[in-house]
């Protein structure tokens, strides 16, 4: 009787621990990834830019609030979206 048992314990055990097949993440984190995207997209966008026309002729444009400030706060906001997507866990 207890080998019987210990026969369906043994087999729940390996059922448990095969492979479970499938995506990894759910469907709310890729679209929380491809949000954190967009936002990276967005930033290094806004670093484009301020190139001068003639090549002896500084311009100072490239050293703007927006693409020396802004745009790097925008990556890093993109780059945390993009870890808090591959580490958030849905509630079920």
């Amino acid at each position: 009787m207890k080998e019987a048992k210990s026969d369906k314990m043994d087999a729940k055990k390996i059922k448990d621990a095969e492979p479970q097949t499938g995506f990894v993440l759910e469907k709310k984190n890729y679209i929380v990834m491809a949000i954190g995207f967009g936002i990276m997209i967005l930033g290094f966008f806004l670093m484009a830019g301020g190139k001068s026309t003639d090549p002896k002729v500084f311009n100072p444009e490239i050293f703007s609030f927006r693409r020396i400030t802004l745009a790097p706060v925008v990556l890093l906001i993109g780059f945390i979206t993009e870890i808090f997507a591959i580490m958030w866990r849905p509630k079920k």
